[in-house]
């Protein structure tokens, strides 16, 4: 009977391909319902709100029950540094995506969040706290796919270009296709062009603040080596700053009733899949797998995104975001192409070192030096030495 049950388990590879498909579909429901939310007039401070009071009752009694041995005593210091990372993990990083996305759309969000590792590696280069190797291969990879990165995200604000769509119904002899199921609430062709680039303006504070948290939270971690609880603090935090927003913005009391099923699965969802559930398969998948691979599937999301607004949105694709999104996506692998070749050239250079006379194998690698990844808000990648570009977080806005 063992033998007939090892022949239908999936090999562990297996798993995690599976997983990691299913995470980046997770994500990109994530998008659409953050939009239908919108279109059915959610607030944008209560539904942040919302979705973080869920991930704190769903990630602060696994953080109590699972890191009673890995929490240190709470200071007033942990208390500051966990602060602060709300501020950026959580208020400034999902208020400025729920802006952006406001006057933009679920593609385009996904797309320029695939420049996040660029711009973390730019603000840890400028910190100091990554080597930039500029005669080297990895390095030059880093660079150039910054540089497109940086380059795609501007063409995504810049330049909105025909919309792709009508090019391609003009071209149809078959008849118009088929009415979104939902309505997206925004025809974007009829925006003004200050809007969509203000939209974008707004996704790119998303995306700095997201690269900012990433970077601060390395130190947090190197003294509070607690993940979930770090999460649990960060969401707890942020739900107080939103409140306090809400305070000077929201008073009116019917604005935090939900008023349909729909906005309520839209709460839900946002809280439970997208902050509860994903964290959790997320950790699994960087455990196993390692960050790398988690961060090639990045770009998975998006592509899904594109599928399901155009379906159930009925969103209209435009060219300057499309020859965006590409130079995106080809930066963010040359950049992980980058970190995971640095990676193997410095273990290989430490094998090469001899043997210091009682140093007991110094010249093996330790397991701590897992390299770096991209991962969603609010995934605390495991911080495992002092490259703080490397800890990457994938844990959704």
């Amino acid at each position: 009977m063992a033998d007939i049950m090892r022949r239908f388990v999936l090999p562990e590879r297996a798993q995690l391909h599976i997983a990691m498909l299913a995470l980046q579909f997770g994500y990109a429901g994530f998008h659409i319902v953050s939009r239908a939310a919108l279109n059915m007039g959610i607030s944008k401070i209560v539904f942040p709100v919302y979705r973080n009071i869920i991930a704190l009752l769903l990630l602060g009694p696994a953080a109590y029950f699972l890191e009673k041995k890995e929490r240190p005593p709470l200071t007033l210091s942990f208390l500051v540094q966990f602060f602060l990372l709300a501020l950026l993990g959580i208020t400034a990083n999902q208020g400025f995506y729920l802006l952006g996305l406001y006057y933009t759309s679920p593609t385009f969000a996904s797309a320029i969040q695939n420049s996040v590792p660029a711009i973390t590696f730019i603000m840890a280069a400028a910190l100091r706290l990554e080597e930039v190797h500029i005669t080297r291969r990895d390095g030059l990879a880093k660079i150039v796919g910054t540089v497109a990165c940086v380059g795609g995200a501007t063409i995504i604000t810049l330049y909105k270009g025909p919309a792709i769509n009508e090019l391609w119904k003009q071209s149809l002899t078959f008849g118009p296709l088929h009415p979104p199921l939902i309505n997206s609430g925004a025809d974007l062709s009829a925006n003004k062009a200050g809007n969509w680039t203000l939209g974008c303006i707004y996704l790119l504070g998303n995306c700095l603040a997201w690269s900012g948290w990433i970077v601060i939270q390395a130190p947090v971690l190197r003294k509070y080596p607690a993940r979930l609880s770090v999460t649990s603090y960060t969401c707890f935090f942020g739900v107080i700053q939103f409140l306090v927003i809400a305070a000077f913005f929201e008073r009116d009391a019917d604005h935090w009733k939900m008023h349909s099923g729909g906005e309520l699965f839209t709460v839900l969802y946002a809280g439970i899949v997208a902050s509860g559930i994903a964290f959790s398969v997320q950790i699994w998948c960087i455990d196993r797998g390692g960050p790398v691979f988690v961060a090639v599937y990045q770009p998975v999301q998006t592509i899904a995104v594109a599928i399901m607004a155009s379906i159930i949105l009925g969103e209209q694709f435009f060219l300057g975001g499309i020859i965006g999104a590409i130079l995106i996506i080809v930066g963010l692998y040359l950049v992980l192409w980058g970190k995971s070749e640095e990676k193997r050239l410095n273990m290989l250079a430490k094998a090469l070192i001899p043997t210091q006379s009682g140093g007991g194998g110094g010249g093996g690698s330790s397991p701590d030096e897992e390299a770096q990844t991209l991962t969603q808000p609010l995934l605390l990648d495991r911080l495992k030495n002092k490259d703080i570009s490397g800890n990457i977080s994938l844990d959704k806005p």
